[in-house]
């Protein structure tokens, strides 16, 4: 009788621990997905009100721009050959630079030549690979922008717009 009290306790016990193993068990994951979860509400969810928020803020800065809007000058339209070497690739592009004020216009249009020799100078580098992407294009907007406010004495360029942009094979 002795050594069954002795046994049955020690089933007791071993169910006690067993017990103990699956309620820590329980409550670790528990505290698992009320941390996920905390961290889902407050700190994910604040990040996109903040992307909201600079989205928002992009918008109204472009409207603002457009409100801002300077005086349009065009430069013309410029065809070159491309700097591809397997093939004979050209490049048309019409570029209107917008302007500051009056005075920045009147100071493009003397220094035209040299704006122009400028710039046809940069299409020449260019592949056409180079300006298949949209990226390309934009670099080559702010590559004219630099140039051309390093030929003016004040700068006064706002920005480069291309009105027509055509990559033609020979």
């Amino acid at each position: 009788m002795a050594e069954e009290n002795k046994e049955q306790e020690e089933q007791q016990q071993g169910g006690g621990k067993k017990k103990l193993i699956i309620l820590l068990v329980a409550l670790l994951l528990l505290l698992g997905g009320g941390g996920g979860a905390a961290y889902k509400f407050l700190v994910l969810d604040k990040q996109k009100e903040n992307q909201e928020e600079n989205k928002a803020e992009k918008i109204q800065e472009e409207i603002r721009n457009v409100e801002n809007l300077g005086i349009m000058y065009e430069v013309g339209t410029f065809v070159v050959n491309l700097a591809d070497k397997d093939a004979d690739r050209y490049l048309k592009v019409t570029i209107i630079l917008e302007v500051e004020n009056e005075q920045v216009k009147q100071e493009v249009e003397k220094r035209l030549p040299q704006i122009k020799d400028s710039i046809t100078t940069l299409l020449f580098t260019k592949t056409s690979y180079e300006l298949k992407t949209a990226e390309g294009v934009e670099r080559l907007k702010e590559e004219i922008l630099r140039r051309v406010n390093a030929i003016l004495p004040l700068g006064g360029v706002k920005n480069v717009y291309f009105t027509d942009f055509v990559i033609q094979t020979a």
